[in-house]
């Protein structure tokens, strides 16, 4: 028996039919200029630094950053994971509440009104004016005080995005679950959430890189030396400009995978969504 879900979005069912197949060739001519332009970057970089005599509290040369990066790699890695733990735990907490209280925002009209200022006030509020707070709150060297402040400034694009797959249904699907006199629960469940799946995957691409952002920038005002972002700091303190910008890196790898990372959970679950078939097919 086909379900009411199924009628409404028929797509997400269906096989891709006569969809071409991309070769390993095509991928990497596709991603070729990229790197091209990557690269020659890096060495029109390290030309100018080296011709203008560029002093390295500016900016170092690449060649430079990228000895310290090999030096101090398994450090950094330590430093990275140490970081991006606090990442992932405010990413998965400002994330979850943000999903919470869009289904509460979608479902009653009063938590929308009552909900939705106080989000875009929390959001308003910049990283540097939470981290004083959350470090007295739970302590400066407390990695709950960095997480915290990652689900601050996660929750409030994941909310406004879960929000709207909940809310923008396309009328004639509502009414024609409505005319199977179905419960509001049921119309959740087969209607509004498969439509938020694409607006929540978005968020969490958003989020992915805003919760790097805010776990680093939160460890600038206090945190132990086995974080990114006072590495970071006391390198730069101590005119080791090319390990500062070594750290850099690690923290732009990590949010990078931290994307992909989504990317290839989002063609898991949504399959049949546009966005996703055309990147297969492109």
């Amino acid at each position: 028996m086909t379900s009411s879900a199924e009628k409404i979005y028929p797509s997400r069912l269906e096989p891709k039919q006569n969809a071409p197949r991309v070769s390993l060739f095509d991928r990497v001519r596709y991603y070729l200029p990229t790197i091209a332009i990557f690269f020659a970057v890096l060495i029109g970089l390290e030309i100018l630094v080296r011709a203008l005599s560029i002093t390295k509290f500016i900016l170092p040369a690449p060649s430079a950053i990228l000895e310290a990066f090999v030096a101090s790699v398994g450090q950094l890695v330590d430093r990275g994971v140490y970081t991006g733990t606090e990442a992932v735990g405010g990413f998965v907490v400002g994330c979850g509440l943000g999903i919470l209280v869009a289904l509460a925002t979608a479902r009653w009209t009063a938590a929308r009104e009552t909900l939705l200022p106080l989000a875009i006030a929390a959001n308003s509020v910049p990283i540097i004016a939470f981290a004083p707070i959350m470090n007295n709150w739970f302590g400066v060297t407390n990695q709950f005080s960095k997480m915290a402040i990652v689900a601050v400034i996660t929750f409030f694009p994941m909310m406004i995005n879960m929000t709207r797959g909940l809310t923008l249904v396309d009328p004639s699907a509502l009414e024609l679950m409505r005319s199977y006199a179905v419960t509001e629960w049921t119309i959740l469940r087969e209607v509004r959430i498969p439509n938020s799946l694409p607006y929540m995957f978005n968020a969490f691409k958003v989020c992915s890189t805003l919760a790097l952002i805010g776990a680093v920038v939160g460890e600038f005002f206090g945190g132990t030396r086995d974080s990114l972002g006072v590495f970071i700091t006391q390198e730069a303190a101590s005119s080791r400009f090319e390990n500062s910008w070594a750290a850099i890196i690690i923290a732009c790898l990590m949010g990078i995978a931290f994307y992909v990372l989504i990317v290839a959970i989002e063609r898991v679950v949504i399959p049949w969504h546009a966005s996703v078939r055309a990147s297969d097919e492109g």
